[in-house]
């Protein structure tokens, strides 16, 4: 993608109409790195209806848009079990051809401004080894990572786990 096309890009919550261009997105990032495994969200089912769970109090979701298509995603969510004012950062997913460009920086950036207007003093997250991108993405802003994992996301899988600190 050129500049002009970074130009081109919008930001805005999730519609209606998403769902199913976010789950195709989603699922195919995660094929492309080996992770399309059980203990993900390749087979989460909240992955097909990703507009009725953003709706829970407390979460919101931010898509990116090029020429009206998605290319990218990300979302707060407040996952059962998490501490105090914390809330996980959750399906970052930036499409194969548009990443590279800040998108996936700007969707957490969003992210995190939406969590501390929300009360939020902590950000969680969970991945992968086989994203090692986005993990070292997460460390250059800021996330810290943890030992154990924090609340009851249901993904098995990830053990890799980070928390930032929002509270400033």
């Amino acid at each position: 993608m050129d500049s002009k096309q970074s130009e081109k890009i919008q930001f805005r919550p999730i519609q209606i109409g998403d769902s199913a261009k976010l789950a195709i997105l989603i699922r195919s990032v995660l094929k492309e790195h080996g992770a399309d495994k059980p203990g993900t969200v390749y087979t989460d089912p909240t992955t097909d209806s990703l507009f009725e769970l953003f709706q829970t109090k407390g979460s919101f979701y931010c898509v990116a848009l090029l020429d009206k298509e998605i290319i990218g995603g990300c979302g707060i969510f407040p996952t059962h079990g998490l501490p105090y004012k914390c809330t996980e950062l959750v399906k970052l997913y930036v499409s194969k051809t548009s990443r590279g460009n800040g998108i996936g920086y700007a969707l957490i950036e969003i992210c995190l401004q939406q969590a501390k207007e929300a009360g939020y003093f902590s950000v969680y997250l969970e991945t992968l080894p086989e994203l090692s991108k986005a993990a070292g993405l997460y460390i250059q802003m800021g996330f810290q990572k943890l030992k154990n994992p924090l609340g009851n996301s249901g993904h098995f899988a990830c053990d890799l786990w980070m928390l930032k600190d929002i509270s400033d």
